[in-house]
């Protein structure tokens, strides 16, 4: 799943295309949008809030706000017109035009278009977003604490108390803070820390063409852990683990150097 820096350039290439345009057409390729029509409708902006994309749109007397998500395998690609696609028709879920322009959402997990006074609804349960220009360290720090029992691993990954962490940077800050993934959150020797790590990788990555948190660009040397069990560690040569971590339903890879972070 794209983690929040992934979400924000969207964002920001979506905005940079289509921000200020007229559509000229819209196609809506799932059920609960069939009919929908915003042709005329001018496209405000559109922000990521955590890992939502909201894209405002107002048409004739409405605002709309176009409430979408990427899940595991979503994209927005932008085009000129005429220009080939990148990925497959029928794997688009969206389709913006303004004149010369495209947008095409492909296999979004969500697309759902809500009045903008009931935005609040789809992105108001998260937490600080780590992105956002109201990021808060102090009430993220307050959300993780308010259940110190759960494993710090997915206690990252719970939007509800800091918006943006995905899977890689997870397993990427429990390594780089010395902290075994199942370590309870009130057991982490210096929580605000690595809240601030956190908040610092993604502010890095959030304008680069790929993620890292070693700092090497190179491929095969970007990240410590992450995906790479049965490998050896770049600190210590002990061999990476992982797990599943997590309630059955929402159980998620962690990966962990059994030296550097005991457990």
């Amino acid at each position: 799943m794209p983690e929040g820096d992934t979400v924000w350039r969207t964002a920001r290439t979506l905005d940079r295309a289509l921000a200020g345009h007229r559509l000229t057409a819209t196609d809506f390729r799932v059920p609960a949008l069939a009919t929908a029509d915003l042709a005329g409708a001018i496209v405000r902006q559109t922000v990521s809030r955590g890992k939502h994309l909201l894209t405002h749109i107002d048409h004739e007397s409405h605002t709309w706000t176009l409430h979408t998500h990427l899940m595991m395998e979503g994209a927005w690609h932008t085009y000129q017109q005429g220009q080939r696609w990148r990925r497959p028709d029928h794997q688009a879920r969206v389709v913006l035009t303004a004149h010369d322009r495209l947008a095409v959402g492909f296999s979004l997990g969500i697309v759902e278009l809500l009045p903008r006074s009931e935005e609040h609804q789809v992105v108001g349960h998260l937490g600080p977003d780590l992105l956002g220009a109201d990021w808060d360290e102090q009430e993220a720090l307050r959300r993780l604490l308010q259940m110190p029992e759960r494993a710090i691993h997915e206690a990252l990954l719970d939007q509800t108390n800091l918006a943006g962490i995905g899977n890689l940077y997870a397993a990427e800050l429990c390594f780089t803070s010395g902290v075994h993934p199942t370590t309870p959150v009130g057991e982490v020797a210096d929580l605000p820390r690595l809240i601030r790590r956190a908040q610092a990788m993604l502010e890095q990555n959030k304008t680069r063409a790929v993620q890292t948190t070693t700092g090497d660009l190179r491929q095969g040397e970007r990240v410590w852990v992450y995906r790479r069990d049965r490998q050896p560690c770049r600190r210590c040569d002990s061999t990476i683990e992982v797990s599943s971590i997590g309630e059955p339903s929402r159980e998620r890879a962690a990966y962990w150097c059994p030296t550097c972070q005991p457990g």
